[in-house]
């Protein structure tokens, strides 16, 4: 298809450039006869045959070329853009319209950049965040802080969009924005969510091995499918309510298996129940940012832009890192931080550098987020966000010594079961979206054909 519309786009130019040389010529030829270049002894009734065949021959081709249907862009279902101009007969050049096919490979592109921003940043961050507790950190409003500072690497983006918008456009824009009072609203209460997420995440993160962590944070899906049926308007097939059943199972597996736990990472002793809570609970509060992020983009902004993406980013998580230092002032934890610095086993800089990577991790992670959710939906997201649930048990193994057992292993494996059958259901879903676009592009496309007759 695309080699298809590469070739037809090189012919309409060269029959754009025939036509030009024909009107060309026509107007060279009316001059000639005008001002009498042709001579007095070219004045015979040869010559003057010889010219009217030329210009005649020259205006059907001119003709031609504006009525024919490949310039008109009749192939390509459309109206008949191909006016006649004012002077010698020209034709004015239709603009070829962009192939879908290219529209959905940048959509694609953009879908997995933001898949890859989500799972390197999101696996990488809690790596980095059980290491910063085994090697001797313990603030748990510190790895609240971290979880959502990073914004400050989100301003270039934002400055280089702002200066890149063309003024009429930034207007309309504007015009068509809803109050800044109701966005500053949305943006601080999704911040003040967030704030609360991250804190219990870090509570989870410091009390379970990272193993059964990570297979607990795959129990997001079913509350998102929940949250996204009441709140965006997403259906519940038969595929979806499978994923949550097993999902669930799964984290119940996990629950009652707690006493197998052996671990190469310093988990205190008898936090498993408050670990898990407060795991699961996060795990639905994520859910519910979700939803209500998308709710935002489809409902008050009305826009899934990149700028549109960045602003909501940067905004809320801003909001939610100047909770979270609210939080480590208040709670006197910020007293402790030269002290645990100076503990830290790796030494000084090692507790900085882990710290300013997990930051950067979240941040991309958190992009890739907002990006996903405005790109495709907020369940779609999420199952993607839990994609390395696989893979999280695996690297904690590998690099913490987590022991995976026949239990945590069966509890993993039914995970991934559920996940693939929200994938599967989401891939039906969207090959009938395409095909209705299909029939109702070939519909359009006949109805073209048939008023262009």
């Amino acid at each position: 298809m695309a080699a298809a519309a590469v070739a037809t786009c090189r012919n309409k130019a060269r029959r754009e450039r025939r036509y030009r040389t024909a009107g060309g010529r026509v107007r060279v030829l009316e001059e000639e006869e005008r001002r009498g270049w042709a001579g007095a002894d070219a004045r015979d009734a040869a010559t003057e045959a010889r010219l009217r065949a030329r210009r005649k021959g020259a205006r059907v081709l001119a003709v031609w070329m504006c009525v024919h249907p490949r310039i008109r862009g009749q192939e390509a279902g459309g109206d008949d853009h191909g006016h006649r101009a004012e002077n010698g007969g020209a034709c004015r050049a239709t603009e070829a319209p962009r192939p879908p096919l290219s529209k959905r490979l940048a959509w694609w592109a953009v879908v997995l950049i933001n898949i890859v921003f989500i799972l390197g940043g999101q696996g990488v961050a809690t790596l980095l965040g059980r290491i910063y507790y085994d090697q001797g950190g313990n603030s748990l409003w510190m790895q609240t802080v971290v979880q959502s500072c990073g914004t400050p690497l989100a301003i270039p983006l934002l400055l280089y969009f702002r200066f890149r918008t063309r003024p009429s456009s930034s207007v309309a824009a504007a015009a068509n924005r809803p109050p800044l009072v109701k966005i500053a609203a949305i943006y601080a209460g999704l911040g003040v969510l967030l704030a609360g997420d991250n804190l219990m995440y870090s509570y989870g993160l410091l009390y379970l091995p990272m193993s059964t962590y990570s297979i607990i944070c795959a129990s997001q899906v079913s509350f998102n499918a929940v949250f996204a049926y009441f709140l965006n308007k997403e259906k519940f097939r038969a595929l979806v309510l499978n994923s949550v059943v097993l999902l669930t199972f799964s984290a119940a597996l996990v629950a009652m298996n707690h006493g197998s736990d052996e671990t190469g990472s310093s988990i205190p002793k008898g936090k498993f129940p408050a670990g898990f809570a407060l795991t699961l609970s996060a795990s639905a509060l994520f859910s519910l940012i979700l939803s209500l992020t998308q709710l935002t983009f489809d409902e008050v902004l009305k826009s899934d832009t990149l700028r549109t993406v960045l602003e909501m980013q940067f905004w809320s998580n801003t909001a939610a890192a100047c909770v979270s230092v609210a939080g480590l002032f208040a709670s006197g934890e910020w007293r402790t931080i030269a002290g645990e610095m100076e503990a830290y086993k790796k030494g000084e800089v090692a507790y900085a550098m882990t710290l300013a990577w997990t930051a950067v991790s979240w941040q991309l992670c958190t992009m890739g987020l907002m990006g996903l959710v405005a790109a495709v939906s907020s369940l779609f997201t999420n199952v993607i966000s839990t994609v390395g649930t696989p893979l999280s048990p695996v690297i904690a193994v590998i690099f913490l010594g987590d022991r995976m057992d026949g239990v945590k292993l069966m509890a993993m494996l039914i995970g991934v079961w559920g996940l693939l059958s929200y994938v599967y259901q989401h891939y039906l879903d969207d090959r009938a979206k395409a095909k209705k676009i299909a029939e109702k592009s070939d519909e359009q496309h006949q109805a073209a054909k048939i008023s262009a007759e």
